[in-house]
C-alpha cells in the first residue's frame, strides 16, 4: 500500500482532524489522526493490517509468536496485525496507571512479541507498553504503527516499522504558536489527564 493510498483510507473515514488538539503525548498539533474511525470499518482495517504486516522484515515476521498492543488506541490494529500474521494478539492496559496484561492474558518465556500502536509521537507509551510485555516475559522483538509522528526520531529500542509517516509539527505546552493559544485545545484520544 502506497503513501497515497494509506491517506486516502483516512480521509475516506474522516480520520485526518484539522483543529487546536492536546496530544496524549502532551504535545499541541493543528492536526489530529483519529486512528479509531479508520479503524471502525472492519474491511479497512484488515487492508491497513496487511500492507502494516507486509512492510515488516520477512526474517522478523517469522520470529513473531504473538502480537501485543496498549489499550486503548491499539486494540483494534494489534487484533487486526494478530489476524494478518496468523497469531494471537492481546493488549495491555492500564486499570492503575501502568500497563499490565490483564482478562487472563499472558506471554510463555520465549514468545518473541511485535508491540503494536496506532501512531507513534514521542513514543513514551510504546515504551511503556514494551516495558511492560517485558515483565510479563515476552521478548519484544520489533515494534510497529500504522502512523509514525516522530518526524523519524522515536528510539524504541528495537526495530519500528510504521505504514506512514506524517510530520505535521507538534508543540510543548510552553511552545504553543500564538495563532493557537486563544483556541482551548481539544483532547480526542484515550488517555486521561495526568
Amino acid at each position: 500500500m502506497q503513501e497515497d493510498e494509506v491517506l486516502a483510507e483516512f480521509r475516506a473515514s474522516k480520520a485526518l482532524l484539522e483543529g487546536h488538539f492536546l496530544l496524549s503525548s502532551g504535545r499541541h498539533s493543528t492536526h489530529y489522526l483519529q486512528c479509531a474511525r479508520v479503524l471502525m470499518n472492519p474491511d479497512r482495517a484488515g487492508r491497513l493490517a496487511v500492507a502494516l504486516a507486509a512492510a515488516l522484515p520477512r526474517e522478523l515476521r517469522r520470529q513473531i509468536t504473538k502480537v501485543v498492543s496498549p489499550a486503548m488506541g491499539g486494540v483494534i490494529i494489534g487484533h487486526e496485525m494478530g489476524r494478518a500474521l496468523g497469531i494471537d494478539a492481546m493488549f495491555v492496559e492500564r486499570p492503575t496507571g501502568t500497563f499490565e496484561l490483564r482478562r487472563g492474558f499472558s506471554l510463555e518465556p520465549g514468545d518473541k512479541v511485535l508491540m503494536v500502536e496506532d501512531v507513534v509521537t514521542t513514543g513514551l507509551s510504546s515504551r511503556e507498553a514494551i516495558k511492560a510485555i517485558e515483565a510479563a516475559g515476552g521478548e519484544v522483538i520489533a515494534a510497529a504503527a500504522l502512523v509514525d509522528r516522530s518526524g523519524g526520531t522515536v528510539a524504541l529500542g528495537v526495530p519500528f516499522t510504521a505504514l506512514i509517516a506524517l510530520n505535521f509539527p507538534t508543540w510543548a505546552p510552553e511552545d504553543v504558536p500564538e495563532h493557537l493559544q486563544d483556541t482551548p485545545a481539544i483532547k480526542p484520544g484515550s488517555r486521561a489527564e495526568a
